[in-house]
Formats: C-alpha cells, structure tokens, sequence
C-alpha cells in the first residue's frame, strides 16, 4: 500500500489467483487484474490502513475457493539498524538471531522473518511448501547497502519448508538453502526447515561450575563418539538414554562428538558441512539434540564438538558461489579449491564470511551448550602452500607462506568464544609446529605473530611417534626407544591432548589392539600397557569409541563398534570386558590422582626415572602434583617378566603401593602383580638417595603411589 494521488494504491502479486479484494475497516474492495497475477487499485483513503487480502482461486467452469491472508508488504522490515550495522561491520556475535528464519509476532501478526546476506543478487524471493514451491509472490526486499534481504510472511511457523531463489548478476536463478537455518529437511533432501526452540534446560548447576578451575589444571579424559553410528538407528532423545550412563560408567570427563552440524553425505562423517547452524536432523531435531547435551552434563559428562571452519562442499544448493559470484569462498578458484577434499575454502578476509564464522562458533556454544570446539583442520588454514606445489600458490603481503587472515580469524573466533562463554574450552587439531597455538592471543611470539588463543591443542606427533613405537616387534623396540621419549621434548611448548582419534582406526590403519605385534594375547597385553602409559604420560587423553574394549576390527560408520563382543554368549567376552574394566579404572584412579593432571602444562610436574633403558624396553618416570605428592609410571613394553627391576624414588617417600597394574588378572592379564607395598631402600639409583626393587610384568604398565 503506497499514499499517493487519489487515494491509497495497493499492489498485491498473487500467482494463479482469479481476483483479490483488499478488505479493511469499513470497506471492501476488489483489485483490478493487470495480468501474470499482478492485481492493483486505489482505496478513497488518506493514509495506507491495517487491511487483509482476500484471495479467489479456481480454474474456468471450476468451484473457486477463497483465502484470507495477511499481505506481507504491508508490514515494515522486522530487522534493525543496529543488526544491520553491526552485519556490515561483521561484528555481529549473535548473528543467527539477525539471519534466517524466525517464527515471530510481527505488528500484532504471527508469522516468520526470512532474512538472508546476498550482496551479489539481482533478487531474491522466498519459496516453500507454504507456496507449493512458486516463489513468484514473495519477493523479497533489499535493504540498502547491507547486502541483506528481508520479508515477513503472516501465517508461516515451525516446520514450514523453505529456500531462496536467487536472481545472479547474469539474470540466471538458483535455489538455495539457507546458510543460516536452524534446522535442515534429513538428508538427501535439501530444504531448510523453519525452527524455534521451546527447550527448557535443567543443566544450570553443571554450566556454573564448568568454569571454575582452568582445563589444563583439571582431569579431562574424552570418550570420541561418532554419534549416527555409535548404537546406529537411535535417535537424540534416544541416546541421551545409554551414552550418559555409559561414558560415566567408564570415567570419561568429556565426549567429543563428531561433526553433528547438517551435511549432505554421510561417509564424510559430517567433515562436509552444508548447514553449519543447523545440528544434523538424522537423529532429530535441535531440540532433540539439547535434550541430549542435558542429559550429558546432568550425568556429569561435558560435550566438545567437533567444528569444522576450514571448508564446505560445492553442491549447487549451498553455500558454493551462492548468488552467482564467489561469496563464502575467495574470489580466485586455484586459492578456494582445497586441494585434498575437492572441497572450497572460506575467504577469512571478508568481514562477513568471518562473521558468519565466529557468530557460528559462539552459536553452538550458548545455544546448545557445548562446552568445547574442536576445530578441524586448522593447518590447511593457516598455510598458504598447504598441499600446494611451487607456483600454485601466492606468498602473504610479507612474502611468507602463512595465511594471515585464517590467523587473524582464527584469534578472533577464541578470543570472542572464550569472552561470551565462561568454561568453553576451544581444542586445535594442527598438525604443525606452528608456534603459539595455545598461546594467548596478545601474546607475540619470535614469528611475530600472537598466539592463536587455542586452551588446548591434539598432540599429533606424540600419537604418531607412540603408535610406530607400539607397531614394531619387541625384539626392534629397543632401536625406537626414542619414539617414546621424544614427545617429553616439546611437552611444554602448548598445552596438549593426547588423542587416539577415529582416524588411526580406519582406511587401512588397523584398530588399536590389531596394531600390536604378537599372538592375541600379547596384543591385548600391549593395548592395556600401552593405554596405561597413555593416561599416566603429561596431557590430557582421547579414545576413540571401540577402543576402550580392544575391538579387533577397523571402525565402519555404516555399523558402528562390533557390540556383539561383549555379548556374554561370546566365548572371548572376558578378554573384552577386561580391557574395558581396565579403562574404568583408568580413568577413576586418574581422576582421583591430582600428579596425573594437575600440573600437565608445568615441567616441575614431571622427571625420568629410567628414559634410556632401550634394551629392556622400559620406560619410568614421575608426576607431580601442585603439593609435590608423587606417582611413579613404569611400563615394559618386552614380553618379559624383569624381576628385581631397580628404580630410583624420590625421598622421603618409605613405601609404595600399587595404584594400578594392567596385568592384573581381571583385565585379561597374567596377574604378576605387587600385593604388598614397595619399601623403599637407601641404595642410590638414578640419581636419587632410595630406590625400590619390583618385578616388572610383561608388556604391561604399572603405577605406584606413596602409601
């Protein structure tokens, strides 16, 4: 409705209607048709009214049918200045509330705001299943400058079907899903769904509490799940039912869920985001999902998610050239193609493709109460060269290889994250020695640059060093020793996670227990040693589900952890349930032992005992806590019995017990344990006054604390 001469005119685009009356206070009047389902006409008014549409549809010689409805252009843009500034500084941390769909009253109305960022298009109407996919009628307005589009429509709520056709530069159309739904149709279909969130959270004693004691100060043992395949078929709400109970049963603090944001195919294991704000709709719905994030903390298991920044697919649906030109991704193809996945890159220069980013980041964190990111990939974002070859790529402004604008994005998501979100903890997997990682973001380092800002950081050489070492024949470990005792090197250069990740049990690289040498029983024997001196080596711990009862197979997204092993029909259930019952105790006796964590990132919380006994395949060392109190680790990896193995102690300590020992026998073990304490004696060893004799058990780890 436009004031004008003569009166108010009025406009109305229906598609197919046969006549449109506009009906107001005191009058009734029926629009001219001026052809293609344009109707138009004046109103003897003064000013434009609160008035509804009465649509007449029906075919010739047909029984017509009427709808009155709302018209959507009476009603004045449901977006702000301020959110429109703040988008166009991409500095708009709570972006998802400013873009995409919202079921909202509107002018006294019900209805949804449909809002979406596209600079680049001619226009942009909205379509639906509320439109039975004809979007000629819902246009949408430009608001000015900001690139963004805007359209209330009356009457849409939770639920609805909808994308954006957009016109390009060219005059071509695409139908495109939003980049900032909240929820997705379920795989293969495409289609955004229109959401809100009716969930009343119960987790308030556990979110005031998350943040209390630093994580690097704290136990932090991660139980890695792929959640569409850990009890394959279940549902959010179904599974927050069995993994709770689970993973506290086993003692894990966290567990890292992989990707759960919505992606098209799911053998990328959600590494190919399409919808990157809207949780996976494969096992329900958002809601669904922060029913499970509940039932989680309500058992006292925190929730790290698995984040994926670095790239997205090139379906023609999504985000790829997305109104025609190059948007989330840089305008130069050979510098957007990620060269490994097929995949693109996100121009991190562009303030609103880093806003979309950082506000995303912050989004999982205070709308569904995740507790952790772990960010995939961060190498191929921070080099240039990353799997380039000479020539295929262009230095940084300084000449350099580094890209400094996944950098400065990556400084701005941990330092806004970390602002907003009291007890979030932000995890890099970088497979690099970049310097600074875990470092605060004001703090320079000799490359000149701040530190990323990360807490913690995956020790990727630790894990790939430790898993040769555990690989190779005892009798050819002793020519390896160093592949065990490199990583205490570089221990205190970041703050590190120790992860045995869902990639080093798929594609060819063996499950953990089938890369241990030996008959069945030395490779149990070996897993359980080797997990011992995992949990008792300075950084915090990660397994990946299926590992924490020794399965023999690789992991399958399509069927999950082979269950069945632990089936009491099954003749070999006992050495699986063994190997599980060790992570337990693991895990309790880990948590319950401060010298185990509380000094992780400090070198007084740690010293070798024996760190050269290569030819008995030996390895001793101590962990400090914060008071001194000590714990000795010791772990022979020779399929030996040592007998009166001479250890030095530090003093005063008299006697030492036996805190855990993974050949005990009910963990599948030969049962060579120590049932009376260790008295110390003052026979110097190792550099220290006292020293204790024990007799090691074969390819097993033992842990000793003063009694």
């Amino acid at each position: 409705a436009h004031t004008g001469r003569g009166g108010v005119s009025v406009r109305a685009l229906r598609p197919h209607a046969r006549a449109v009356t506009v009906l107001a206070k005191g009058l009734r009047a029926e629009l001219h048709s001026e052809g293609d389902g344009l109707f138009s006409g004046v109103l003897p008014l003064r000013a434009a009214p609160e008035y509804r549409l009465l649509v007449e549809y029906g075919g010739d010689g047909g029984a017509g049918h009427e709808s009155e409805i709302h018209d959507p252009y009476r009603f004045l843009p449901a977006l702000g200045e301020l959110d429109l500034h703040l988008i166009g500084e991409g500095r708009h941390e709570e972006l998802w509330r400013a873009l995409g769909a919202h079921p909202m009253t509107h002018q006294g109305v019900a209805g949804t705001r449909f809002t979406l960022w596209a600079p680049n298009a001619r226009g942009v109407r909205v379509t639906g299943d509320f439109c039975y996919w004809d979007g000629t009628g819902f246009p949408m307005r430009s608001l000015g400058s900001s690139g963004v589009w805007e359209l209330f429509l009356p009457g849409i709520g939770d639920g609805a079907l909808y994308k954006f056709q957009i016109m390009r530069p060219d005059g071509s159309h695409t139908l495109r899903a939003d980049p900032m739904a909240r929820r997705a149709e379920t795989p293969p279909a495409t289609a955004s769904v229109v959401t809100g969130s009716r969930y009343a959270w119960q987790d308030a004693e556990w979110m005031a509490r998350r943040g209390r004691r630093p994580v690097h100060e704290s136990p932090f043992s991660v139980y890695e799940v792929h959640l569409p395949s850990w009890r394959p078929g279940l549902s959010y709400r179904q599974l927050a039912e069995q993994l709770p109970s689970y993973v506290a049963a086993l003692g894990f603090t966290h567990v890292e869920l992989m990707p759960l944001s919505e992606h098209p195919f799911g053998g990328s294991w959600g590494y190919q985001v399409t919808g990157f704000y809207a949780p996976t709709s494969r096992m329900g719905t958002p809601d669904d999902f922060r029913h499970l994030v509940d039932a989680l903390h309500r058992a006292g298991i925190g929730v790290i998610m698995d984040w994926v920044p670095a790239h997205f697919p090139r379906d023609d649906w999504a985000l790829a050239e997305f109104d025609g030109r190059p948007l989330y991704e840089p305008g130069d193809p050979s510098r957007a193609a990620h060269p490994d996945w097929g995949t693109l890159e996100f121009d991190y220069g562009r303030t609103e493709v880093r806003n979309f980013l950082v506000a995303n980041a912050v989004y999982w964190c205070e709308e569904f109460h995740v507790d952790g990111l772990r960010v995939d990939a961060v190498a191929s974002m921070l080099y240039l060269d990353y799997s380039r070859e000479h020539g295929q790529w262009t230095p940084n402004e300084h000449g350099g290889r580094e890209n400094l604008d996944a950098v400065a994005f990556l400084q701005e998501m941990n330092a806004t994250v970390y602002r907003r979100c009291p007890g979030v903890v932000t995890i890099a997997e970088e497979s690099t020695a970049w310097n600074g990682v875990t470092r605060a973001t004001h703090h320079v380092g000799p490359g000149g640059f701040g530190g990323l800002g990360f807490g913690l950081k995956w020790n990727m050489g630790w894990m790939h060093d430790s898993l040769g070492y555990a690989a190779h024949e005892p009798v050819h470990r002793k020519y390896h020793h160093h592949e065990m005792t490199f990583s205490m090197v570089y221990a205190y250069s970041e703050n590190y996670i120790l992860p045995i990740s869902h990639d080093e049990v798929v594609h060819g690289k063996r499950s953990l227990v089938s890369k241990m040498p030996g008959d069945w029983w030395q490779q149990r024997a070996g897993h359980r040693a080797y997990l011992g001196f995992m949990w008792a080596h300075p950084g915090k711990q990660l397994l990946f589900m299926g590992q924490e009862f020794a399965q023999g197979a690789e992991w399958s997204e399509a069927h999950g952890p082979d269950w069945w092993l632990l089936d009491p029909s099954y003749a070999a259930e006992p050495d699986h349930r063994g190997v599980r019952l060790l992570v337990r105790d693991l895990n309790t006796v880990y948590g319950a032992t401060p010298a185990l964590w509380e000094r992780d990132t400090a070198p007084e919380g740690f010293a070798w005992v024996a760190g050269d006994a290569a030819d008995d395949n030996v390895f001793a060392f101590l962990r400090f806590d914060a008071a001194g109190s000590p714990l000795l680790a010791v772990s022979n990896f020779s399929p030996v019995v040592r007998h009166d193995y001479r250890l030095g102690t530090p003093e005063p300590v008299d006697a030492w017990a036996e805190a855990l020992n993974t050949d005990a026998a009910r963990y599948g073990g030969g049962g060579v344990c120590h049932e009376e304490p260790l008295k110390a004696e003052p026979v110097p060893w190792h550099g220290r006054g006292t020293s204790v004799r024990l007799t090691l058990p074969p390819l097993a780890t033992v842990w000793l604390r003063p009694v």
